[in-house]
């Protein structure tokens, strides 16, 4: 498994992110809010974390839900998975919405998304008129039916 070092600001009252397993993917990253906030249903809010990156070239780090908020709550990322580029030096917030029919608390210090950092390619694009066929070709959603 590969590693890498990342330059972190922890401007929060809050651990910085860990795993939760030897060979969990994400880090646990935690709310750095002063007093509690109340999302009603189909609300979202930023949330930030007191975190600041400093990643290396060629590397993003994506924000996702946690699986247990979601099952349990509802509680997702907006724009998931969430990008934090190489070049962002700005403090990370989390854009979380709650898709319950339930108002939910969000605690200071509360988990609230998972952080993966990981490698990404860049694309050189090539014009062209045409495209190699497939046995798939231009079928679209759902176009294999059901099982």
């Amino acid at each position: 498994m590969e590693q890498i070092t990342v330059k972190v600001i922890n401007n929060s009252a809050n651990e910085l992110p860990s795993y939760a397993t030897d060979l969990s993917a994400g880090m646990d990253v935690r709310a750095n809010i002063a007093e509690p906030v109340v999302l009603k249903p189909l609300e979202r809010t930023l949330i930030p974390t007191g975190l600041r990156v400093e990643l290396p070239a060629g590397y993003e780090m994506q924000l996702r839900p946690r699986s247990g908020l979601a099952l349990r709550n509802g509680i997702t990322l907006l724009n998931s998975p969430g990008t934090i580029d190489a070049d962002y030096r700005g403090e990370i917030g989390v854009i979380i919405i709650n898709l319950s029919s339930e108002p939910f608390t969000i605690n200071p210090g509360e988990r609230i998304c998972q952080a993966i950092v990981a490698p990404y390619t860049r694309v050189n694009w090539l014009p062209s008129d045409s495209l190699s066929s497939t046995d798939r070709g231009e079928g679209g959603f759902g176009h294999t039916g059901k099982q």
